[in-house]
């Protein structure tokens, strides 16, 4: 990359940053006159800052307790679907006779909301933790799929045929031109997968679990506490940005010559 494409890079990165910070300014501005200054909300159901930051840092034993509980449950949960994901799409995508076989029952499996095998999963899984798992396992299993899928099968046949010309065949030419020409697709799956794993974790642990940021959510909830839960809900979509920032972060480095696009 140019030194002018740098600039430019970090340019853009700096505009994105700071008309983020406008517009969540310019958000949490407008609550605040509609809660603490006017009164226009309920203050019952929408307290004002003035009441959920103070209920934010009395809260943050709790709340970091239950993100080491949520994080113990999404972080196992997604890398096997990562695994197995990155892996069967693989397998798929090069073998022309596995992905006719395949491509059917993915398509027809693929659209069904994992939170429909809730129940299931309860009923079938010795631990609530294990169906949990489950849950998110399957959320993020077929974006992962499909993504990788779709990116070996759309991948240049150009750098199939000149990898070939240089002798490049089995685990050589899956790690050293289809993984990396894949990795965007792969890229691109992974990145959903993950934020429809925290809609996931979310719902799984608002019913029957004991700790975890959806619990903590839930059961202030049950008692009407709504600062607690804004507070809550704060902490957990700062927890998502920070997560979704490295996520890209790490998707710039092992893609940077993509990052023009």
């Amino acid at each position: 990359m140019s030194n002018f494409n740098k600039r430019q890079a970090r340019q853009e990165t700096r505009t994105g940053i700071i008309g983020a910070l406008i517009i969540a300014v310019a958000m949490v501005s407008v609550y605040e006159i509609a809660t603490d200054l006017t009164g226009l909300l309920d203050s019952l159901l929408f307290p004002g800052l003035t009441k959920i930051l103070p209920e934010l840092v009395n809260s943050s034993p709790k709340l970091f307790k239950g993100l080491l509980s949520s994080l113990g449950l999404l972080a196992p949960s997604y890398a096997l679907a990562l695994l197995l994901g990155v892996s069967l799409g693989l397998a798929t995508g090069l073998n022309r006779k596995l992905k006719i076989a395949l491509m059917p029952l993915f398509r027809a499996l693929s659209p069904i909301p994992p939170t429909m095998l809730i129940p299931y999963a309860i009923a079938v899984l010795p631990t609530f933790w294990l169906s949990s798992a489950f849950i998110i396992f399957a959320g993020a299993f077929w974006p992962i799929l499909m993504g990788t899928i779709h990116g070996v099968v759309l991948m240049e046949p150009r750098w199939l045929d000149n990898a070939r010309c240089l002798g490049l065949k089995g685990p050589k030419l899956i790690w050293r031109v289809i993984l990396p020409g894949a990795m965007p697709a792969i890229f691109a799956g992974a990145g959903m997968a993950l934020l429809f794993s925290f809609i996931l974790l979310t719902v799984a642990e608002m019913f029957g679990a004991k700790s975890g940021l959806g619990f903590f959510i839930q059961y202030y909830a049950d008692f009407a506490d709504y600062g607690k839960v804004l507070a809550g809900m704060l902490f957990t979509s700062g927890l998502i940005i920070a997560i979704m920032v490295s996520f890209d972060w790490l998707q710039a480095k092992m893609l940077h010559w993509t990052r023009n696009r």
